[in-house]
């Protein structure tokens, strides 16, 4: 797992390890994220199935009612077959583009 921070955004890249060990470790050392916007690259994986994001759900829900933005980064999932509840991109720039629309919603009080 590698971890970047770019302003109030923590960048989380995955490496080699699984979703499930992904999530797990993003749990286990959330007290270090919880304060920023979250933003989960997973371009080394090939493919990225439903149950693969749905691990990410419970972590995304918390983070985000707690008024941070979380987005998953992936160009190898169907957009159309993941749920409504995550924000899924496949570029970087339109993760970005979700947290900088997210900001001025929660500013705005929607």
């Amino acid at each position: 797992m590698i971890v970047d921070r770019d302003g109030n955004i923590t960048i989380i890249a995955q490496e080699k390890a699984s979703v499930k060990t992904l999530v797990n470790n993003i749990e286990v050392g959330y007290h270090k994220y919880k304060d920023y916007h979250l933003i989960v690259r997973l371009s080394s994986l090939e493919k990225i199935q439903l149950e693969d994001v749905i691990e990410f759900l419970r972590l995304s829900n918390n983070h985000r009612s707690a008024k941070k933005s979380f987005v998953i980064v992936t160009s190898q999932a169907d957009l159309d077959q993941m749920p409504d509840e995550l924000a899924i991109v496949p570029t970087l720039q339109e993760a970005y583009d979700i947290i900088e629309m997210e900001d001025i919603e929660r500013d705005l009080g929607f």
